[in-house]
């Protein structure tokens, strides 16, 4: 009997030790940095041999070593995770990673499965997390498949609408994913990289096209294999309701392209009022919504805010601050930290110009990314609109007991709300411009803010004054004024 205890004691230490168990990995938790490879970094020049910078059509030269060199700089923006654009084997000039040949194998426009496994080390030795896009719904009409007559019944009529950056489509067959064969081979395409790269997840790029029987299939097995294996959902263009669509039981958070419109219609001119995002928050509160505001197929944001006057670093700071304390995941379209330009396709997916970061801008990525990883109310927390003034909203998270504010002023002028439920005694601190609200006289806490500025507070304990640091600050300086009274009488003396 003693024995049996001694065996189970371990066992019992371990579930009653929450801390010795390994935290689950929740979506919410992450900051995504979403690439394009072939237009994001030239790591190794020998891939060069196919590339036409000036062909928008053609491979411009980023692959997967660039990636890998630049995991240092993407640490430092504070981004916990990378999502890479599809990097199985495409017919000629598939920059995109949609005109697949071979699902097995990489582009070697790319790279290698060495390149990949490689990155796939050094981003998790940075505790960086890698997400792989994966086309499910097309290949190439060069792929073996499309001419073999036993599989003629794996495809479907192509009747998707292309824009200038999916002209792609014109170049693809159509999978047919209820058909049993085709997911079947699907998901063996999944498990294989699952198992090759030890990555962390898969988006479905145009999840919504996709059919359910395939969707719930894949998920099941994916998520069997590891629970904590990401999937995440991809949008297509012309579909605005995926909601009825998709399942959100397979998937741990998805692309909103209302939310991603609604957050440029605010942001990227000033006295429009931030609580409609409120508004549309609720509409999708049932989701986990990956918050972006463009991607590599629509304008670029800080081209979108250019065009209205609106000054980069004002924007891009008040759009981040939403994005990093509302509930969803941030998704960081590639160059964004430069920032980077473009009305559209091309332009939207240049080379990153890394020669060209704004070093101001670099500086609140970190700022920003870090309060949301120090603070888990701002990730897991209910939240509710306090009041707002103007163009100005005040948020309000809490999450176990714990409480903070989000202001932001997209006003043109200095708004002020009253916050009526923080405690006499208490304070409110800024954390990220070293604002200070205390009680007033008729026991009011009033947050001003100024035009365009966006602060956190952080509920504490009101101290009062620092009398031990205000009397070393005065005799410090008492000191001073001493010795420069003392030397100048010296220097009379000697003089006469």
């Amino acid at each position: 009997m003693k024995k049996r205890l001694l065996i189970l004691i371990p066992f019992l230490l371990f579930i009653a030790n929450p801390i010795m168990a390994e935290e689950k990995p929740d979506i919410k938790e992450e900051i995504i940095y979403d690439i394009l490879v072939d237009r994001f970094s030239i790591g190794n020049q020998a891939l060069n041999e196919h590339v036409r910078p000036d062909d928008p059509l053609a491979y411009h030269g980023g692959d997967i070593v660039g990636i890998t060199k630049k995991l240092d700089h993407i640490e430092e923006l504070g981004f916990t995770t990378i999502m890479l654009s599809p990097i199985m084997d495409n017919a000629e000039d598939g920059y995109h990673g949609y005109w697949v040949k071979d699902f097995y194998t990489v582009e070697e426009q790319l790279g290698t499965m060495e390149d990949m496994e490689k990155l796939v080390e050094e981003a998790h030795g940075r505790g960086i997390k890698v997400i792989l896009e994966f086309a499910p719904n097309y290949v190439s009409i060069a792929h073996p498949f499309v001419d073999e007559a036993d599989k003629a019944d794996w495809f479907m009529e192509n009747e998707r609408k292309t824009s200038p950056a999916t002209e792609w489509l014109d170049e693809v067959a159509v999978l047919n994913t209820e058909n049993e064969e085709v997911v079947d081979y699907l998901i063996d395409v999944g498990e294989f990289w699952q198992e090759e790269l030890d990555i962390d997840g898969f988006k479905l790029q145009d999840a919504d096209v996709a059919s359910d029987r395939f969707l719930s299939r894949f998920a099941e097995t994916i998520k069997g294999n590891d629970p904590d294996f990401y999937l995440l959902a991809g949008i297509s263009e012309e579909n605005e309701d995926h909601e009825a669509v998709l399942n959100e039981a397979y998937f741990d958070g998805m692309d909103n392209q209302a939310i991603m419109e609604k957050m440029n219609d605010v942001f990227t001119e000033p006295d429009k009022p931030v609580s409609v995002l409120y508004d549309e928050l609720l509409e999708h509160n049932e989701q986990t919504n990956l918050l972006r505001v463009d991607h590599k197929n629509a304008a670029r944001f800080s081209n979108n805010f250019a065009d209205k006057g609106r000054n980069a670093l004002t924007t891009w700071k008040l759009a981040m601050t939403y994005m990093y304390t509302t509930p969803g995941v941030p998704v960081i379209y590639q160059g964004s930290e430069v920032p980077m330009y473009g009305p559209g396709f091309p332009e939207n997916q240049s080379l990153v110009e890394f020669t060209s970061i704004d070093p101001d801008l670099e500086e609140f990525y970190g700022q920003v990314s870090s309060l949301r990883k120090e603070f888990p109310v701002l990730v897991h927390g209910d939240i509710e609109l306090v009041d707002s003034s103007g163009a100005m909203s005040l948020f309000k998270r809490t999450f176990e007991g714990e409480s903070i504010y989000v202001a932001i002023n997209n006003d043109e002028e200095t708004q002020t709300i009253t916050v009526e439920d923080v405690e006499s005694g208490e304070q409110l601190m800024g954390v990220l411009g070293d604002n200070l609200i205390r009680e007033n006289s008729e026991g009011e806490f009033r947050v001003s803010v100024p035009r365009e500025t966006a602060e956190v507070f952080i509920v504490e304990e009101d101290a009062g004054l620092n009398w031990w640091l205000i009397g070393f600050i005065g005799a410090v300086f008492a000191l001073f004024i001493f010795f420069i009274n003392f030397a100048s009488r010296n220097t009379k003396k000697e003089a006469s």
